[in-house]
């Protein structure tokens, strides 16, 4: 623990004072699409995709040329692991070289990069620099009489220290089931959390899959419990709780403190020492090794993204129907709230934050690289590219076609390189909705029924438009320890569940989330 809060210190140090040396970078009289080329760096996701090389393939090469011709900037591509997005970019900062335009979807980092001085202020330059990435995001559905673009405004300096994203799908997890198991059982989807809870057992005890009863695992996760089972877990959470009280208990973005949660914990830990979570999971530190559990036909159930079954050309879908060839995975909403209603988060409008570091030599050149992101034409080619090669039209409805080589998209609508949108975007929300259907390599209708899922019943966490401080040097030591204590908790004996849960809470709250607990409170206002 000290030596983590150290490493913490050192680093955040290490960035004040090279901030400190830095001019305070501001776009430079004059700059713009003549004369030398402005050269920018612009961070990408590297997730690991088989073939796919992420700085080097025909969109960059289509981004690099045309925003050339377009803008007269010269961008590169950084290569950031999806899996050690906040780590790697906390390096960067601290060695004074990130990319010119970064992203990330940790409140807390971007709050603590704010904190320390480390990013240059967009503000002054919406109608000037970013005029059509303004009108894309529109209006902020959660903050009336504010544009999107706006949401991280702090009016009391006019500062605004980054742009959010726009997330034109709004689910966010879903649980999926094997299908085929419960077909061969005889039983439904499950409706309430008694049922899933009796269905795993089905599965553990009666192994419809053929693997042996010694190899199935019936819910697989990666060592993120917390998040992996996090619309059972959420389900425990009193629904009457208010949206003051459910921000103010909401720390290093864990609801670890709100209540009800520790029931859920409970629940956990109850089928963990039923053998019917996979007890390695504390050990899965990527999310491929669960993963394998589930493509290779041994595990029943497991969370992921609201699509996250049927995303990409090799999807998990497809990978496990490889070698179980009538294997079906579906999502199912069977976690009810103590008033019957299968309650869950979705997502905000304002995706990940992407912003310009304070080093960063020319802004101006980053700040009209998101305004050219958000140009009809540009965006639609990324998400989309070129017809016939990666997508077809089916009744004037854009629908993508499995693509391997050099125009294999790495994530779905090339959001990697499409950073301004998460989620296909077209003319309308008609087209949009149909195209997105179609834009997987499944039936589209797990699609709908998908995203339908997702959002039932389902609302954001309440946004509170103030600046907080507190959370910088703690969260990433708070998110570790609660790593540790969910695995801790599920996986200890019943008769200590008690004991190690509590012990973990209060050194929790003794290790910096009392303190932006206290914060939260003392700065909460009404939206």
């Amino acid at each position: 623990m000290k030596k983590r809060t150290l490493r913490i210190v050192f680093a955040c140090l290490a960035i004040l004072s090279l901030l400190a040396a830095c001019n305070k970078a501001k776009p430079a009289a004059g700059a713009g699409k003549t004369g030398a080329p402005a050269e920018i760096v612009v961070e990408v996701f590297d997730r690991g995709v088989a073939g796919v090389d992420p700085i080097k393939n025909a969109w960059t090469d289509w981004i690099q040329k045309k925003l050339l011709e377009d803008e007269n900037i010269k961008v590169t591509f950084y290569p950031v692991p999806r899996s050690d997005e906040i780590p790697a970019l906390n390096n960067l900062m601290a060695a004074g070289n990130p990319p010119d335009v970064a992203f990330t979807y940790s409140t807390e980092l971007i709050n603590n990069f704010r904190d320390l001085g480390g990013l240059f202020n967009m503000y002054p330059y919406i109608d000037s620099l970013m005029p059509d990435l303004r009108d894309f995001l529109g209006p902020d559905p959660m903050l009336p009489g504010r544009n999107l673009i706006e949401r991280a405004l702090d009016k009391s300096n006019n500062s605004m220290v980054y742009v959010p994203a726009r997330r034109v799908f709004r689910g966010r997890y879903n649980t999926f089931m094997r299908k085929d198991w419960l077909d061969k059982l005889g039983l439904p989807l499950p409706s309430t959390t008694q049922e899933y809870y009796e269905a795993l057992k089905a599965f553990k005890e009666k192994d419809p899959g053929n693997v042996g009863k010694n190899n199935v695992i019936p819910y697989t996760s990666p060592k993120q419990i917390y998040l992996r089972m996090a619309n059972l877990l959420e389900s425990f959470i009193d629904p009457n709780i208010s949206d003051k009280d459910r921000w103010i208990g909401t720390v290093a973005e864990r609801s670890f403190l709100l209540p009800g949660y520790k029931e859920g914990v409970r629940l956990l830990n109850k089928m963990y020492n039923e053998g019917l979570i996979d007890r390695d999971f504390p050990l899965y530190a990527a999310e491929n090794e669960s993963t394998n559990k589930i493509v290779s036909g041994i595990a029943g159930s497991f969370l992921s993204n609201y699509d996250g079954a049927y995303r990409g050309v090799n999807s998990t879908l497809s990978n496990l129907q490889e070698n179980v060839p009538d294997a079906e995975l579906v999502p199912v909403d069977p976690f009810t709230n103590a008033n019957g209603v299968a309650t869950k988060y979705n997502y905000d409008a304002a995706g990940m934050f992407i912003f310009v570091p304070a080093s960063a030599k020319n802004p101006e050149a980053a700040l009209r690289y998101l305004n050219w992101l958000a140009k009809f034409e540009n965006r639609y080619f990324l998400q989309l590219g070129p017809e016939g090669v990666t997508h077809e039209l089916v009744d004037d409805i854009p629908k993508s076609i499995s693509t391997t080589g050099e125009w294999q998209m790495a994530s779905p609508q090339n959001v990697d390189y499409n950073i301004i949108t998460n989620g296909l975007e077209l003319e309308t929300p008609e087209r949009t909705a149909r195209a997105n259907a179609l834009s997987y390599f499944v039936d589209p209708q797990l699609i709908i029924t998908a995203d339908e899922v997702a959002n039932r019943n389902a609302k954001p966490l309440p946004v509170v438009p103030v600046i907080l401080t507190a959370a910088g040097p703690y969260t990433r030591t708070l998110q570790d320890m609660g790593d540790v204590l969910m695995a801790e908790a599920v996986t200890a004996p019943p008769a200590q569940f008690d004991r190690v849960w509590d012990a973990g809470i209060a050194n929790w709250l003794a290790s910096g989330a009392q303190v932006i607990k206290d914060e939260r409170a003392a700065k909460y206002i009404a939206p």
